[in-house]
């Protein structure tokens, strides 16, 4: 099972990549519900909805949230697959050298 001692350049890539796929997966989740929301509001009030606040007011505050939740369990969920790896890597290399 060759496996190969990670690096923590491949971790930082990696959390950053999650880290910015998961807000811009909640930017436009919560900017498609604000708008459905505003342009319902606006209905019902018969008003012209206001799709700027769905932008500044609801998908922004959520996106930069998410982003800061994603970025602290993306960074615990990588450091501990890193440490895991060395530690598997250790190991492998110990039973390389017994046999």
């Amino acid at each position: 099972m060759n496996q190969e001692r990670p690096r923590r350049v491949g971790v930082v890539a990696r959390v950053l990549a999650l880290t910015f796929l998961s807000t811009l997966i909640a930017f436009a989740v919560a900017l498609l519900l604000s708008i459905l929301g505003t342009v319902i509001h606006g209905r019902i009030e018969h008003a012209s909805p206001d799709l700027m606040y769905a932008y500044k007011h609801i998908a922004f505050p959520i996106a930069v949230s998410t982003g800061a939740v994603a970025l602290i369990v993306m960074t615990a969920i990588e450091i501990r697959n890193y440490r895991q790896g060395r530690v598997l890597a250790a190991i492998e290399r110990a039973a390389a050298l017994k046999h």
